[in-house]
């Protein structure tokens, strides 16, 4: 059943979970103001979901219940479904900046492969029960969190040298029925409003830490969780443009002692499975980012363009204003078209779902990571220093400096002064603003530091067919003569150069279309 906004924000209203922001507790996450924008950036998913013209992209029938769910539920099966979702990503990230909801998305699809491989080795049920589990959370159309990011404590020693065990959500007690769970998620999208916690390893963990190597679904309310919250966007801000209607709460989730029935388990101590699942979740969700932020890129463009033309400039005769634009939507849809590329080249997963190409997923992450802070440096060329030395907006009601503030603070005269200062607010919002410091953070480490991008570039690229090309072109005898020392499995050279092995799936499109 497919939900609308308002019906997703009263559906709220039938869980009670344990909330703390600034200090207070929320009696109603419906109803508190501070979680408004938060509420609003995810109920564009559910609204645009209902909306004919975006249903193709929005939309899309699960194979393995025939059902038509929200596209942010949904598992990939072809190309065409990888194409769509990195639309509809892009398509409600421009109108709320991050809708946060394609994080279930990015979930359930590493679980759905994770489920079949642990299966496959271990003779385990995960992949029955997580699919029951799937259908109920298709069915009731609902919005998830996924607590992945540890605590994590002292970032040089592994789970099991900490002082404090509880840094990393660990397995406390197994039991018939059951295992229950303790530990604390530092950084959870999201967390105040969602209907319930997806609980996920978030690194690859030895043997001796297996019972951090903990994958399960947990209602928000239940006994023993706790949510230590931070307001979503700016609300109450008549300076918040933008971020006074849409915004995201970020959340650390405590876990004292949880019990999780066995039929919400997914892993629970295999550990090279798990490492599995956190990269397999990482590259989903690296892709994801790409059409996020290419999203927050649209925002940039357009109200760039807005400035320009109330500042009474023309991009035909000001070619440094050109040419800055230019960069702008280069970089936007020079990561997107990574996005676009992982699309096409996907692999097919022996669960049955697609996985977008690791290589031009983390590409285009580590592009959008990085050039984050460019796309805010042109957002301010191209508007002039208004966007931080304009007045606030308490100004425009005040009699005593309205008039000639309106005066002298316009541009061109057939643009109202007050549009103007509208259109610097917004980006000054999204890109000055405590707001767009958070902007900037995400981007650079949500779904992995650069360094983690980095790390899965080199994993996947096949730099030896790049060896062996040249090598096929050199003199033969000339290069046997002159290697002293023999190349060993692993390296690209005599000097002992590591490169992994090729990718044994074979890049190609994966196509069809699984949307309706």
């Amino acid at each position: 059943m497919l939900m609308s906004a308002d019906g997703y924000r009263e559906s709220l209203r039938a869980y009670k979970p344990r909330v703390f922001i600034n200090g207070q507790a929320v009696e109603s996450v419906a109803d508190e103001p501070l979680l408004a924008p938060g509420i609003a950036g995810v109920g564009v998913t559910y609204d645009f979901a209902l909306r004919e013209e975006h249903a193709p992209v929005m939309t899309a029938r699960q194979a393995t219940s025939g059902k038509i769910v929200n596209r942010m539920l949904h598992i990939d099966e072809t190309s065409q479904d990888l194409l769509y979702k990195l639309e509809a990503v892009r398509l409600v990230c421009k109108t709320s900046g991050c809708a946060q909801r394609y994080l279930a998305h990015d979930a359930f699809n590493g679980l759905y492969q994770s489920t079949a491989l642990t299966d496959a080795r271990h003779g385990t049920d995960y992949s029955e029960r997580f699919l029951a589990y799937l259908h109920e959370a298709q069915e009731k159309d609902l919005t998830l969190g996924i607590a992945m990011t540890d605590a994590k404590g002292d970032r040089s020693k592994r789970p099991g040298q900490q002082v404090n065990p509880d840094v990393y959500v660990h397995i406390k007690e197994r039991r018939k029925d059951g295992i229950v769970i303790r530990g604390t998620k530092a950084i959870v999208t999201g967390a105040p409003y969602m209907h319930e916690f997806l609980v996920m390893p978030c690194r690859t963990h030895a043997p001796e830490d297996k019972d951090c190597a903990v994958c399960c679904a947990v209602p928000c309310d239940a006994p023993g969780v706790t949510i230590i919250a931070r307001p979503a966007g700016r609300p109450g801000e008549a300076s918040a443009k933008f971020s006074g209607k849409y915004g995201q709460s970020v959340g650390v989730v405590i876990f004292d002692d949880v019990f999780v029935p066995h039929e919400r388990v997914f892993l629970a101590g295999e550990t090279e499975e798990g490492g599995f699942l956190t990269t397999s979740y990482a590259t989903h969700h690296r892709h994801s980012c790409i059409g996020a932020r290419a999203g927050f890129g649209d925002l940039l463009i357009g109200a760039g363009a807005l400035m320009i033309e109330a500042n009474g400039l023309d991009v035909e005769r000001h070619a440094h204003i050109r040419e800055a634009m230019v960069e702008l939507i280069t970089i936007t849809e020079g990561f997107y078209a990574c996005g676009v590329a992982s699309s096409v080249y996907c692999t097919k997963d022996p669960a049955g779902s697609v996985m977008p190409d690791a290589v031009f997923s983390n590409i285009g992450k580590l592009l959008l990571a990085t050039k984050i802070y460019d796309m805010h440096r042109v957002a301010h060329y191209v508007s002039g220093g208004l966007i931080v030395a304009l007045p606030g907006p308490d100004e425009d009601h005040n009699p005593e400096t309205k008039a000639s503030l309106a005066a002298v603070m316009g541009g061109r005269p057939d643009i109202p002064a007050e549009q103007r200062a509208e259109v610097a607010r917004f980006i000054e919002d999204l890109t000055v603003s405590h707001e767009a410091g958070w902007y900037s953070v995400i981007s650079l480490h949500g779904g992995g530091s650069p360094e983690a991008m980095k790390r899965e570039i080199w994993r996947n690229y096949p730099v030896m067919e790049k060896v062996e090309l040249v090598e096929s072109l050199l003199d033969r005898g000339v290069l046997d003569e002159g290697r002293r020392v023999s190349r060993q499995p692993g390296r690209c050279c005599a000097t002992g150069c590591e490169v992994p092995e090729p990718p044994q799936a074979v890049k190609a499109p994966v196509l069809g279309n699984a949307a309706e």
